[in-house]
């Protein structure tokens, strides 16, 4: 297998060329259900086995995100169940929050020891969120318990600067606007500086705090995500660095990873409404407190 084998330049990495789009096919799979890139654990899986430990580290992230994510928008709208104004102001947040990450990871969180520790306090905080969240009985349960329709899709029914109100399978589903505007605000600065895409990890806490459906928030949060992805990797392309820091990211290594996230994201969209969305919680919320404990105690 040493002729399938391949020094990366950029990033140092050597690998089998196999491998990134394998792992990272698993990982989005699973994680596009909840609407999470899959970014969230390709940068644990890169830091650890693949040693790649640099600031580089994060764009090379955002740019698995660039390639992987538009399959996973594509057929979230195409089943009707994209829900724009949400995807709008988690943007409108994300952005700004994602150049504040950005500029708190290259002047603060260079170093593999205290970034690790910023991981997986991250993955620890995210973990929480969507455990947590299944204490909320809502009057859906018992239907998200089984497949929803195939010709369900979101509905606007309101949508101002105060508050967004939808309409799902014929429930009535709102939240603040300035409230959620904060709440990317917040989250773009823990992805921006992770580097994962600003609305990569928002949709555990529009879960669990605004107590939105799995499949209200998925497609929305990939779009942030997308968006803020490509104006992280401008930043860590483009804007000046301490000398001697490396952040330009590894194209050829985060093509590879995207293209087994663009299969998985698409697969895992198509499958997410067969799956309960109390074992997508729990699934993935030990999933992450596993990889968190990793960093933490080590």
């Amino acid at each position: 297998m040493n002729e399938l084998s391949y020094l990366f330049p950029v990033s140092g990495v050597e690998t089998q060329v196999w491998l990134p789009p394998l792992v990272a096919f698993v990982i989005s799979f699973f994680t596009s259900m909840v609407g999470i890139s899959g970014a969230v654990l390709l940068l644990p899986f890169q830091m650890t086995v693949l040693g790649y430990t640099t600031p580089s580290v994060s764009g090379t992230n955002l740019v698995y995100n660039l390639f992987a994510i538009p399959s996973g928008v594509y057929r979230y709208w195409k089943e009707g169940r994209m829900a724009w104004p949400l995807a709008w102001v988690i943007i409108l947040g994300t952005l700004p929050g994602t150049f504040i990450g950005w500029w708190l990871h290259v002047r603060y969180l260079p170093e593999t020891g205290p970034f690790m520790v910023f991981a997986g306090l991250v993955l620890l905080l995210i973990a929480v969120q969507v455990l947590l969240s299944l204490r909320h009985k809502t009057e859906d349960e018992a239907r998200s318990s089984s497949a929803i329709p195939v010709n369900s899709s979101i509905i606007n029914r309101a949508v101002n600067l105060r508050r967004v109100e939808l309409e799902f399978q014929g429930e009535s589903i709102s939240f603040s606007t300035p409230g959620m505007f904060l709440l990317a605000l917040v989250i773009g600065v823990i992805g921006g500086a992770y580097g994962i895409g600003g609305g990569a990890i928002i949709a555990p806490f529009c879960i669990s705090f605004f107590r939105l459906p799995v499949y209200i928030v998925a497609g929305a949060a990939l779009v942030g995500t997308l968006v803020t992805s490509a104006f992280g990797i401008a930043l860590y392309s483009f804007m000046p660095v301490p000398d001697g820091m490396m952040t330009r990211p590894d194209w050829l290594l985060g093509l590879l990873f995207g293209v087994g996230g663009f299969a998985g994201i698409y697969a895992g969209a198509k499958m997410q409404r067969f799956v309960p969305e109390r074992v997508l919680k729990i699934g993935l919320g030990v999933l992450l407190i596993s990889m968190a404990a990793k960093y933490l105690l080590g």
